[in-house]
This record gives C-alpha cells, sequence and structure tokens, in this order.
C-alpha cells in the first residue's frame, strides 16, 4: 500500500516514510527528463547532431534551425510529454505531493541531463508539458499568452519568458495555490536558462521567428 502522505501533507505514517518514495519519484521523474530527445530525433532524421548548428541547443527551437519542421514539432511533443507523464503518473499512483516532486525531477533532468554531462535544453516544452499536466487550464493559458507574446513580438525567447513569468499567477488563479511555488521555482530556473537571450533581447540583437 502506497503510503498516504501523497495525498495530505502531515497524514500517516509521516515524513518519515515518506521521504524514501518521494526521492525514488524525483529521481525516476528525472532519469526521463534527462533523455534528449532533440538530440535523438535529429540523428535518427539525418540532421546530424543538433548542438553544433545554431545555438547549440537540444530544444525544439534549434531544431528547426535545421529547416526540418517535423522534426522541430516530434521535439516539441516529445519534451513536452516527457513532463506531461511524469507529472501524471506520479499524480494517478502517489497524489498531488508527488506530482510536484516529478514535475522538479523531470525538468531539472531536461535542463540538467545525466546522459549529456548535464548541458541540456532551457526547458520551455517541458515545462508547459508539466503545466498541462497539473491543470488543463492552466496550461492552455501559459500556452497562449506564449502565442500571444510571439505573435505580437516575433522573439521566441521572448515569449518563453513572458509565458513563464505568467505561470505562476495562473496557476493562482486557477486556485492551484499549493502549486504556485513549483511554478515560480520552474520559472526562475527558465530565466537562468535564458539569460543570454534576455542580453539579447536588451541589446535588439535577439534573432525573430523566421529570421535567418
Amino acid at each position: 500500500m502506497v503510503p498516504s502522505v501523497f495525498r495530505f501533507w502531515g497524514a500517516q505514517p509521516g515524513w518519515d516514510a515518506a521521504w524514501p518514495w518521494l526521492l525514488g519519484i524525483l529521481v525516476a521523474a528525472y532519469l526521463l527528463g534527462s533523455v534528449p530527445f532533440g538530440l535523438i530525433v535529429s540523428k535518427v532524421m539525418g540532421l546530424g547532431d543538433v548542438r553544433k548548428i545554431g545555438s547549440g541547443n537540444i530544444g525544439a527551437t534549434n531544431v528547426l534551425r535545421t529547416g526540418n519542421k517535423k522534426a522541430a514539432l516530434a521535439t516539441l511533443l516529445l519534451d513536452g510529454g516527457k513532463g506531461a507523464l511524469a507529472v501524471l503518473v506520479a499524480q494517478y499512483f502517489y497524489g498531488n505531493t508527488a506530482a510536484q516532486v516529478a514535475g522538479l525531477g523531470v525538468f531539472l533532468g531536461h535542463i540538467f541531463p545525466l546522459y549529456l554531462k548535464f548541458m541540456g535544453g532551457k526547458g520551455v516544452a517541458t515545462f508547459l508539458g508539466i503545466l498541462l499536466a497539473l491543470n488543463p487550464l492552466t496550461g492552455l493559458a501559459a500556452c497562449l499568452t506564449w502565442l500571444a507574446t510571439a505573435v505580437v513580438f516575433r522573439i521566441s525567447s521572448l515569449a518563453a519568458l513572458i509565458a513563464a513569468i505568467s505561470a505562476p499567477l495562473w496557476l493562482w488563479a486557477f486556485g492551484l495555490t499549493t502549486t504556485t511555488g513549483l511554478g515560480l521555482l520552474l520559472a526562475a530556473l527558465i530565466w537562468l536558462r535564458h539569460w543570454a537571450n534576455i542580453k539579447r533581447i536588451v541589446s535588439g540583437t535577439e534573432p525573430k521567428i523566421g529570421q535567418k
């Protein structure tokens, strides 16, 4: 029987019995997040090593720079999918606390993957997948925020930054107050991963969507 502490903090048998399970969920989710789908998809589709083109990032935006839209879409769906899968499985079997731990683990795995010497993506697609799994309305609101910003400014990184910072607000607005802390943490990590992009946005040198 799974400890009921995954349903409610403070429930019996207590934290002393729960933490090994939560640690196991964190590690399992991290290993799932570490799977570099951008690199795998690019190699399978004969596009070479995506780390050697563009920004060197393994995310969908950089995969798109290969000129292969199908590869970029596959990367986007797989990176988002692993975030959603980790959260949904943990939520189904162990409850909300475990779902948040899984969300954190899969996100850390994506941006600091074990299989690529901890040099991973920037986490946007995985982040959106996590949000969609935690609450579809929140995830949809964040996705629409990204889309609206991208349409207006035509800068993918700026859209990601705005969507990330809006996510905790959407979580709070839709009543997921216990999940807002996770949203803030993941948003902060996304901003840190986009630090070079932020500098280029400020200087006006950040490439726009569709710009070669």
